[in-house]
């Protein structure tokens, strides 16, 4: 059976959302490792939500319980965040209900911003992550791989993806009011993932020309010569925040990498600003959108220095009028349905494979025999092959509505019973569609 233990900005606070996202890559490998009864484990970390999906080995008692203990044991030893601090903090979906929540986060259904189009990306690259792992399972790989197909038919057939607006825009959107002329900031980028890319982007959008980077991680030069913008060393970097009126950072680092003492106004910078620099201190922005948080919350002490986080953001989001279309929540609806159809049709295709091979086995020998007895125009194989196609019918579709009710293990124990027969489990596919969705 599919789990999902979730928290999100729905149910839990921002900080304990943090300290869920600090080690989420421990999560996976320690539950799966914690018992045999998990089969496959995903861990999805995103700024505003942390989720667990799992499978289960069915036929355990009380999987489900199970699974949740197993979930929160695990976030505790990856995370150190205690199993008792998460109590009233996060969810459980089971089931059926696993699909349609995943298809809607992925979709950006759930997000803070409705129709945001990141979590889409962070939704792939979680089970990537599961695979290099070595955590994934079969059911698992196809609820991923589901989840990326429906979010880009929510894309491509309603208005959603036209109307949602990321965590970036609306970041920037809530800084209009304290920017008169975007094309006058001194805009520092602190990062150089995914996030920085689409804030560059935005940013260019808004009329902003004069932009540095700056890379924790040592990537500003590559970063910068892509798109055109000037690198920051290592060196240079307190100087050159402390100069700029704009800061937005961006990056997956799990400790602060903005802090007062990167603020604090070096010897010249009056001189400078009152030389023509755009920026004085006193006049700075900093908008922090990174998770764990990138900047020091204490930078919001600072005399002029206004700190802008996801917390604040996430309080300021329009929801009202980003709530997704009926069109998108039916698309999802739908796609979780087949999810359930075609994965019932699959819990019963060994069953059905192995009563077709019985039953053509037997006819087999009994096609032999008759030719041996002189059957040279064929119509007694003829009569056979039709009634064992009839003889087949009602049972294979017997199999498919026991299958969607959820009572495959029925039909196989039937089949033990009447025939001896132990259908087989086919191996793992190893297609990866997911290669297919980067431009999703």
């Amino acid at each position: 059976m599919l789990l999902c233990v979730t928290a999100s900005h729905k149910t839990a606070s921002f900080d304990l959302l943090e300290r869920l996202s600090r080690t989420p890559d421990d999560v996976a490998p320690t539950l799966v490792g914690m018992t045999p009864c998990v089969q496959g484990a995903v861990v999805l970390a995103t700024c505003n939500r942390f989720e667990a999906y799992v499978e289960m080995d069915e036929p355990v008692t009380a999987a489900g319980a199970i699974g949740v203990e197993a979930v929160l044991e695990a976030v505790e030893a990856a995370t150190g965040v205690p199993a008792d601090e998460l109590d009233g903090a996060y969810t459980v979906h089971s089931g059926r209900r696993v699909a349609e929540h995943l298809f809607s986060v992925a979709s950006g259904l759930e997000s803070v911003v409705s129709g945001e189009g990141e979590i889409a990306g962070q939704v792939r690259r979680a089970l990537k992550s599961a695979r290099k792992e070595g955590t994934t399972s079969p059911e698992l790989e196809r609820l991923f791989q589901r989840a990326s197909q429906a979010q880009r038919k929510v894309k491509n057939v309603t208005a959603l993806g036209r109307a949602g607006r990321s965590l970036v825009r609306l970041a920037l959107e809530l800084a209009d009011s304290r920017i008169a002329d975007w094309s006058a900031e001194r805009v520092l980028l602190v990062g150089t993932g995914a996030y920085a890319a689409v804030t560059l982007a935005t940013l260019r959008e808004r009329g902003a020309v004069d932009i540095s980077v700056y890379s924790p991680s040592g990537r500003a030069e590559i970063f910068a010569a892509k798109h055109g913008i000037r690198p920051v060393a290592e060196a240079d970097y307190a100087r050159t925040a402390a100069r700029s009126s704009l800061l937005i950072t961006c990056t997956t680092a799990t400790e602060p990498v903005l802090g007062p003492q990167h603020l604090q106004a070096p010897a010249g910078l009056a001189a400078a600003a009152a030389a023509g620099c755009p920026v004085s201190h006193g006049s700075q922005l900093v908008v922090d959108l990174g998770m764990p948080r990138n900047v020091d919350p204490a930078v919001a002490t600072l005399e002029g220095v206004a700190l802008l986080d996801l917390e604040t953001i996430r309080l300021h989001a329009p929801l009202e009028e980003l709530q997704a279309t009926d069109a998108a929540r039916t698309v999802v609806r739908e796609a979780a349905d087949t999810f359930h159809v075609v994965g019932a049709r699959q819990s019963v295709t060994p069953s059905v494979i192995a009563l077709r091979s019985h039953i053509f086995s037997l006819l087999d020998s009994e096609i032999a025999r008759a030719r041996a007895r002189g059957d040279e125009d064929g119509k007694i194989e003829q009569a056979l092959r039709h009634l064992a196609g009839v003889l087949l019918h009602e049972p294979t579709t017997r199999a498919h509505e026991l299958a969607a009710a959820g009572r495959a293990d029925d039909f196989a124990a039937a089949l033990e019973t009447l025939y001896g027969l132990s259908p087989e489990q086919p191996a793992v596919s190893a297609i990866d569609p997911l290669d297919d969705a980067a431009s999703a």
